[in-house]
């Protein structure tokens, strides 16, 4: 970036006061320091029901996961949006999508019952309800932007994700993933990274944080350069985790 200029993103929390499980509000948090930390102005919209925005003004958006009332309360609302959603989604946008984020985007959901709840079918996955809860810490090897790196996180989903004509944000070393069958976790398109790791995932993995950041930059400025940041302390954090799980 040029001499003196500051860029800006524009932040956009989906649905704050219903969807904040296991403390995924500190993946907005984590975003926004790790940006400010290195000079780029930050501006958080949250969007609740009924409340506008514009897709594509914003830079990076956050969908996370709730109860299920409050996911079909999001859901009936979150319908309405979806074709400014996919354009921007098409156009580049950053979106992080957990749990319940994560499984909306798909083309459906099936309950244990038969109960078949619409996605918004951006994504090519679908859901499966499962009789038994997928729980525990979970490592992941991810590859991003040509670099490899091991991520962590805690998973919580009776649902299983089955993947089409998409990637996965990473192989499971340890924990159960996307089903506990594949040996995959996560999804991702263009610039859209889903997960079930909550943690949150963002604070514990600035490797991941880092990519969304440069996405969003490169989207709306046509360039990034991030200057290192010290994170010592997570990268501790994170080798205490895998060797637990890894040994």
């Amino acid at each position: 970036m040029p001499g003196g200029f500051r860029p800006k993103l524009n932040i956009c929390h989906m649905y704050p006061d219903l969807l904040n499980l296991y403390g995924d509000r500190g993946n907005i948090m984590a975003f926004s320091r790790r940006c400010l930390w290195r000079g780029i102005q930050v501006e958080v919209h949250p969007v609740s029901i009924g409340d506008k925005v514009a897709f594509s003004r914003m830079d990076f958006v956050f969908l996370g996961g709730g109860s299920d009332r409050e996911q079909n309360l999001m859901a009936a609302d979150l319908m309405e949006r979806t074709g400014d959603l996919r354009e921007a989604i098409e156009d580049g946008l950053a979106v992080l999508a957990i749990c319940g984020g994560y499984q909306l985007l798909g083309k459906y959901y099936r309950t244990i019952t038969g109960e078949v709840i619409p996605g918004l079918g951006i994504l090519d996955l679908y859901t499966e309800g499962g009789q038994k809860r997928l729980i525990g810490n979970v490592a992941v090897e991810v590859e991003l932007g040509g670099a490899r790196q091991k991520i962590t996180g805690f998973e919580n989903h009776s649902g299983r994700t089955y993947l089409g004509n998409l990637e996965p944000l990473g192989d499971v070393l340890a924990g159960h993933g996307n089903n506990g069958e594949d040996g995959k976790e996560g999804a991702r398109y263009k610039n859209v990274i889903c997960s079930y790791l909550h943690g949150p995932i963002l604070p514990k993995n600035p490797f991941i944080t880092d990519h969304l950041i440069s996405r969003a930059l490169e989207r709306r400025y046509r360039e990034a350069f991030l200057e290192p940041l010290d994170d010592s302390l997570e990268e501790a954090a994170n080798r205490v985790m895998l060797k637990r799980l890894l040994g």
